[in-house]
């Protein structure tokens, strides 16, 4: 990669310039780039790819949201403390208190947002719980599937006329003597390169899970996982921070997933564990407890035997994980092995038989019982397994970072020196989340939360130091 670099100039001068520029077009950036239009201003959007897909492109595009219409529709009684609560809860408290309050509160008017201005087919998923959410709250289009999530976006924009630069790497922010951002230099494939300036930045262009030096830094246990995010995510937003002086935080914290299958390399929706499903080793052992959460379980499952364990689940619980274009994919690649018997399960899987029938065996006296297990599992609300019985082999893997830059209730970048960068706006993850230090925080959907939340936050105070510095 090139060197993200921040220069000094004392007067400035570039060959164009715009009210805000945004770096970075997946869901943070393409959300920014459209609450910055309805507030009046025109952005430019700066995307090092073709076409824009970032993380936003490899999730299921979920966002999880209280007290919105589309739960209201379902019967879903939800609301905002509740959801800041359970977001503090699995971040053992240690997530910034303010950050959370302000996506919590941002997250259902952006969606709901989205839905009337740009006619985005938002639903709740009312059918399966996800980990560590007290009510179903996941909002996604109809294809449960990221890359539909940042195509509408990209849709929406050009309906829009929000000009989009493709192909042109952001490797310079410009500044002035009073540390004020004034604009950027971007590259071209070719080796040229444009600056362009700007009365407001905004960083959208993701965290650093694919910089292999900060990942070691940072997430050392991960430092050799499946990397299964964006290859862009390469830490300029962080590096370009460290070199101003602003104020980073939780930069250990990170989302993990457990469910990769392996060799395919295709997400298994958590689903298939949440309802029911359990998973095992390769002696056919339970190793965990599942309901802690897929991204603590990245780790869990890279500290097996070679990496990899099994999710043993039913046909029943596949019909409820087709919903997602991923799962569809993995069985057409023949990811998920299909048995009438448990033996048979085995032997496709090439599992120790008496192993995996005692496991199972186990997982469903428990739930027949209604107990919880060694491993801390509550079994109450787990649906007996009947054949046909299915099985997928995974891989841990690392998805994305989730610390980043401080920023304050306007999504403006802090210095760790105190005060705040007034023009500088990181949303995504650029900015630092709400999971805390550690992958055990993670709640389903804290990616994508951050990205819309703060991103349209970050697009809403772009444009207005753009238009007040326009006078």
């Amino acid at each position: 990669m090139s060197e993200a670099r921040v220069v000094t100039e004392a007067d400035p001068h570039f060959e164009a310039e715009v009210p805000v520029a945004i770096i970075g077009a997946g869901a943070a950036g393409l959300v920014a780039a459209l609450a910055c239009h309805a507030a009046g201003v025109e952005p430019l959007v700066i995307e090092r790819d073709a076409v824009p897909r970032g993380s936003t492109s490899l999730s299921a595009g979920l966002i999880p949201a209280a007290g919105t219409r589309f739960q209201r529709e379902r019967g879903i009684a939800d609301d905002v403390a509740t959801f800041a609560a359970d977001i503090q809860k699995k971040a053992h408290g240690h997530a910034d208190p303010a950050l959370v309050a302000l996506v919590s509160r941002s997250i259902a008017p952006a969606i709901e947002w989205l839905a009337d201005a740009h006619a985005l087919p938002f639903s709740v998923v009312h059918d399966f719980d996800y980990p560590g959410h007290s009510h179903r709250r996941m909002h996604g289009l109809p294809s449960r599937s990221g890359a539909e999530l940042v195509d509408r976006l990209r849709q929406a924009a050009e309906q829009a006329e929000v000009p989009l630069l493709t192909e042109a790497r952001v490797t310079t922010l410009v500044r002035d003597a009073t540390g004020r951002i004034r604009g950027l230099v971007a590259e071209r494939p070719d080796g040229g390169t444009e600056r362009i300036g700007a009365r407001a930045v905004v960083l959208a262009c993701c965290g650093y899970a694919g910089n292999k030096a900060l990942v070691r830094k940072y997430i050392p246990d991960l430092a050799e996982a499946l990397y299964f995010g964006h290859p862009g995510n390469e830490g300029e937003a962080v590096l370009w921070g460290e070199q101003i002086g602003a104020a980073l935080r939780d930069m250990t914290g990170h989302q993990g997933h457990g469910s990769v299958a392996h060799p395919q390399g295709i997400l298994v929706s958590w689903a298939v564990i949440m309802e029911g499903g359990f998973q095992v080793n390769l002696d056919g052992a339970r190793f965990w407890n599942e309901s802690s959460g897929y991204s603590e379980a990245g780790v869990a499952v890279l500290r097996q035997k070679d990496g990899v364990a099994w999710d043993i689940f039913d046909a029943r619980i596949g019909g409820i994980a087709r919903q997602f274009e991923d799962f569809r994919n993995a069985e057409a690649q023949g990811a998920v092995l299909a048995a009438d018997t448990i033996e048979e399960l085995a032997a496709r899987a090439k599992l120790p038989v008496d192993a995996l029938r005692a496991s199972f065996d186990a997982v469903e006296a428990q739930k027949r019982a209604g107990s919880r297990d060694a491993f801390g599992r509550d079994w109450s609300r787990g649906a007996p397994l009947a054949p046909p019985f299915c099985a997928v082999r995974v891989t841990g893997a690392l998805f994305h970072s989730q610390g980043g830059l401080a920023i304050d209730d306007a999504a403006r970048v802090r210095l760790a020196a105190g005060g705040i960068v007034p023009n500088l706006f990181a949303a995504g993850g650029a900015a630092c989340g709400v999971s805390g230090p550690e992958a055990s925080g993670y709640l389903s959907g804290n990616g994508l939360l951050t990205a819309v939340a703060l991103g349209r936050v970050a697009g809403q105070g772009a444009a207005r130091v753009a238009q007040a510095e326009q006078g």
